[in-house]
């Protein structure tokens, strides 16, 4: 049976390849084609037609790398044709390559008038003329020639393809096809049928009673068809199958909800400019789709795509409208972009749905209940909460299949977040976001799904992704003929809410998952191009400045609020906040215009916090420190200004061939290498470096991973280490009471580092600046600070709060976790006594347990500062940069404060002493954010988060007059008041809701670990 099947597959491919697949067109007739190539970036339509083209021929070369060629193209129906208007076709073949779909060429094709027809892909070359024999037409394609970055990842080899600027000048397609021509719909049909039921035999048993059937009808098929009259026969060739397809599925068959999808990456092997592109040729073939098939569905997350369409291309746009109307075009996951999740910033994750839903919200009247993040590199386990606190119900990825070590245990689960809030979440157990619903995808779902028993249940999104494209009308049609079919799922083409309702309601309860979705692979996402990550830092920290000191400015000077600066520059920083660009796994050109980007950000908050400050000020004015931070600074208090005052306690001195720097808190020692050797805590006398042991020690690694140069780091880097201990330098540089500092210079390779250590008074944090003019290829730089804790665990800083990894490597997942992201900080501790590592932009980190001399054991930890890969960006990280670390001893607390010091650095100011607008007594009761409301009532917004991990009751003051205060979700709409529990003093009556309005009070609340809140301060 087995080579008698074998041989039917030989057969029936066979008779597809020649036979049918020639047989798709009835009759062709050529065009006539004239081109225009665009001299350097895109145009837009009306400029592109305005200008002159010159005829063009079949095979000739065109579009240099990321050029775009406009084509002309005329001709007339064959007046012979015996065809109908839906039959007749253009059909374009730009010189497609092997390589994937949205990764190499593609065109839009324009209307006389202007407005968009449909797309040209691989795989999805036809424009539907819907015209009859004898009729005349005239189209234009836009065909971009953008280069194949590698698009079937094998050999990860550097190229010059990714910055327009090294890329070669020459064309680097031919035109192969344009024509006119008359489809047979009966042999498309067949092709359809033939491919459904060649996929499913091909996935069942052997022995399988069902899979001997279906290759009995395809050799019937075969026999059906006249190979002379292939027009003529195709429909006995669809008899054969017919009854084979019609047989039911099985009651007991997984369901599988399809939702056609294009997973459009914002930026990746392609600048973003290209991506808006990108945009409008999937959503126009989505519309084309819906145009034929009544049942289609299509999900697209991302708010950021629907405003480009909004501002590029409005006629595209106002259809989106409509079937978004209908529900067939469905806005999903609420983000402004599909973010990484691992390295926004607190506000910033907060931020992201804040501004995604109110654009679907103020467009569409419609609001996202689920949050969409197929390809993101890992999940924060602050997710959870503040998807809730955005109004979402559900969570799907697909991303953890990609894990290198552990198999996830579930596919339909609920995932727990750090503060204890559960989101019910799947993982397709298609494993792909682009599938083609071929048999052996459909099989993998069924087989692959690990909740069986009590659930059957999955989703599969289908569509070309990555480079977009989308769905197709093959696709469309493999669903039809799956929807009901024996020996495979059951397929409906469905909405997400759809799909989660339904497989939400399968469990009582669900299973749970607690803490992040750590994503094992891509580990090298938290390093690769810093100069992106220390933007974004930078950015979100200047966000944070602007909006407190305008929002300052407004209550207390009535100064205009800058909304649209504030929202113009959050949009750039939440849309490189895209999973592919600030985890630096895109092309140079994309990085470049990233930086470039974070300047233009720069550039207009330092301008807001200059106005706002400048408002401040009075005739009385004098220089004060603007301290931005939640925690006061040096006197000043926490979001006011002031004098700042320090103790004048810090001292520097020779100690042999070294330096010892020391205050009231702390006394460091650097040895003759520039190496910490020791620092010791006054008040209990605690070393807090291990025997033997020093730091400060820079490391240099080989950086070679198997596969994925940008995005892994592969566990056997610590195999090729070399500590950097030879030195260059080393000179004292500051020696003053309020601050001293140490230079430190060393040379390796091709690189220089230049250190600056230092300690300010009254300070117990040693802080280093390392400037590194970085010229290494595939190496990686780490920065170690060995600690003489006995821990299990180190807590990272992430989203409104922290989380607590294990060091040991007792299980397969404490061991695949051997690179992880943090935040601001990182603290280690045994009962008594701790030590944190912040950073100004570094984001990650390894952290282990190493033997102790003299016994136990001590925590290693090492920030990743730098690496070098080699593709996407042959280029990546060459160049200068600067990073900051403090080392601090002491609490959970003192880590918290260190990685907002560093981060937030004070400013001075021509003002009197300013007032904060609003204040936290309880240190674990931390304000993150102070900033005027959306809607524009003038009502003040803070948000704040419980930051240690425990049960906590607090004081909100504020301090300008108000008349209530309400506890709100993120997008600023009233919810439960289960945190605000009274209101005192002048501004409030004390109900947790209300007041007279006739001056400043304070507000109660009561956190659980790591609870976000948000208040709405009503304005008296």
């Amino acid at each position: 049976m087995y080579q008698q099947n074998q041989l039917v597959e030989m057969r029936v491919d066979r008779f597809v390849r020649e036979r049918l697949a020639p047989a798709l067109e009835r009759a062709s007739a050529p065009v006539t084609i004239e081109a225009w190539e665009v001299p350097d970036e895109p145009v837009p339509f009306a400029q592109a037609v305005a200008n002159t083209f010159t005829p063009f021929e079949l095979g000739q070369a065109w579009g240099r790398p990321w050029g775009t060629v406009w084509f002309r193209v005329t001709g007339t129906v064959p007046a012979e044709w015996d065809a109908d208007p839906d039959d007749v076709e253009l059909v374009v073949d730009l010189g497609f390559t092997a390589g994937q779909v949205g990764f190499q060429a593609e065109g839009l094709v324009w209307a006389t008038d202007g407005t968009i027809i449909k797309a040209i892909e691989p795989l999805n070359g036809y424009v539907r003329l819907r015209l009859a024999p004898g009729q005349p037409f005239e189209v234009y394609v836009e065909a971009a020639a953008n280069p194949d970055v590698g698009s079937e990842f094998v050999d990860f080899v550097p190229t010059k393809l990714g910055r327009k600027s090294t890329a070669p000048q020459h064309p680097i397609y031919a035109l192969r096809r344009m024509a006119v021509v008359h489809r047979d719909r009966e042999v498309w049909e067949l092709v359809q049928d033939v491919w459904t039921a060649r996929g499913l035999a091909a996935v069942l048993p052997e022995q399988s009673p069902r899979r001997a059937s279906l290759f009995a009808a395809l050799d019937a098929v075969v026999d059906a068809v006249d190979p002379t009259d292939v027009h003529g026969t195709a429909a006995a060739g669809r008899a054969a199958l017919a009854g084979v397809l019609a047989s039911p599925a099985a009651a007991t068959a997984h369901s599988i909800f399809a939702v056609g999808h294009a997973h459009i990456d914002s930026a990746w092997l392609w600048p973003v400019r290209e991506t808006i592109r990108k945009c409008a040729r999937t959503f126009s073939n989505v519309l084309d789709l819906m145009d034929q098939d009544a049942d289609f569905v299509f999900a697209c997350s991302s708010a950021q795509q629907f405003a480009w369409m909004k501002q590029f291309y409005p006629e595209l746009f106002e259809r989106i409208r409509v079937r978004v109307a209908e529900g067939r075009f469905v806005p999903v996951g609420g983000m402004w972009v599909e973010s990484d999740t691992n390295m926004p910033g607190s506000e910033a994750m907060a931020r992201q749905f804040v501004e995604g839903k109110r654009f679907f919200l103020e467009e569409f009247g419609f609001e996202p209940k689920e949050v969409w993040l197929p390809d993101s590199f890992g999940y924060s386990g602050a997710l959870p909460q503040i998807a809730r606190a955005a109004g979402a119900d559900y969570f799907l990825t697909q991303k953890i299949s990609w894990n290198e070590t552990n198999k996830f245990p579930h596919h339909s689960f609920d995932w727990e977040g750090i503060d204890g809030t559960r989101i019910f979440t799947h993982f397709p157990p298609v494993d792909t976001y682009n599938s083609v619903l071929s048999g052996a995808e459909l099989a993998h779902a069924e087989q692959n799904f690990a909740d069986k028993g009590s659930a059957n249940t999955s989703l599969v999104p289908f569509g070309f992704g990555d480079g977009g494209g989308g769905p197709t009308r093959e696709m469309v049609a493999a669903a039809k003929r799956t929807a009901s079919l024996e020996g495979s799922p059951t397929v409906r083409v469905a909405t997400p809410a759809e799909f989660f309702a339904a497989a939400s309601a399968e469990f009582s309860p669900a299973p749970v998952w607690a803490g992040e979705l750590y994503l094992e692979f891509h580990r090298g996402t938290y390093t690769s191009q810093a100069r992106t990550k220390h933007g974004n830092r930078r950015s979100e920290h200047l966000l944070h400045e602007a909006e407190l000191w305008a929002t300052t400015a407004a209550v207390r000077a009535g100064a205009a609020y800058p909304v649209e600066e504030l929202r113009q520059a959050w949009r750039t920083v939440l849309l490189q906040q895209f999973h592919d660009i600030l985890p630096g796994s895109s092309i140079g050109w994309v990085h470049d215009q990233a930086v470039e980007n974070y300047g233009i950000v720069a550039e207009a908050l330092e301008g807001v916090i200059a106005r706002s400050v400048a408002a401040l000020g009075d005739a009385a004015s004098t220089a004060v420190v603007f301290n931005a931070s939640p925690f006061a600074v040096d006197g000043v208090p926490a979001f006011g200004a002031g004098t700042a005052s320090r103790p004048g306690d810090a001292r520097i001195e020779r100690s042999g061939d070294g330096f010892v720097l020391a205050n009231a808190l702390i006394t460091v020692t650097v040895d003759g290498d520039g190496l910490v050797t020791s620092i010791v805590e006054a008040a209990s006398g605690r070393e807090a470096l291990p025997p033997g042991t020093r730091a400060n020690l820079l490391q240099l690694f080989r950086d070679t991973p198997t596969q994925w140069d940008a995005w892994d780091v592969d566990v056997e880097y610590r195999r090729f280490g070399d500590d950097l201990t030879a030195l260059d330098s080393l000179e004292v540089v500051a020696d003053g009471a309020d601050s001293v500092a140490l230079r430190i210079v060393r040379s390796f390779g091709s690189s220089v580092v230049t250190q600056t250590v230092s300690l300010d008074a009254g300070s117990a944090a040693l802080d280093i600046l390392t400037h590194v003019d970085w010229h290494e290829k595939q190496r990686m730089l780490k920065l170690a600070v060995p600690v003489d804790v006995h821990t299990a665990s180190a807590r990272s800083e992430i989203q409104f709060g922290h989380i607590e990894r294990p060091t040991h490597t007792n299980t397969s997942w404490d061991t695949a976790r051997f690179e992880t992201p943090a935040h601001r900080w990182v603290h280690v501790a045994e009962a008594g006594f701790g030590v944190g590592v912040a950073n100004d932009s570094t984001y990650g980190h390894d952290i282990t347990r190493r033997a102790r001399d003299g016994g136990g054991t001590y925590s290693l930890v090492r920030q990743t500062l730098l690496r070098a890969p080699m593709f996407p960006d042959p280029d990546a990280d060459q160049g200068e940069h600067t990073l900051r670390t403090s080392i601090v001893v002491g609490g959970l607390d003192a880590a918290i404060e260190a990685g907002y010091r560093l981060n937030l650095p004070a400013r001075t100011g021509q003002a009197t002493a300013v007032e904060p607008l609003v204040s936290s007594e309880t240190p674990a009761a931390v304000i993150e954010t102070v900033k005027l409301a959306e809607d524009g009532s003038g009502d003040v917004i803070v948000r704040l988060y419980e930051a240690h991990g425990s049960r906590t009751t607090a004081s909100i003051g504020v301090h300008f007059p108000h008349t209530g205060v309400t506890q709100t979700d993120l997008l600023e709409r009233e919810t439960a008041q289960d945190a605000v529990t009274g209101a005192t003093g002048d501004g409030g009556s004390g109900d947790g809701g209300s007041g007279d309005g006739s001056g400043p009070g304070a507000v109660a609340i009561s956190l659980r670990p790591f609870q976000l809140v948000t208040l709405r301060i009503a304005r008296g």
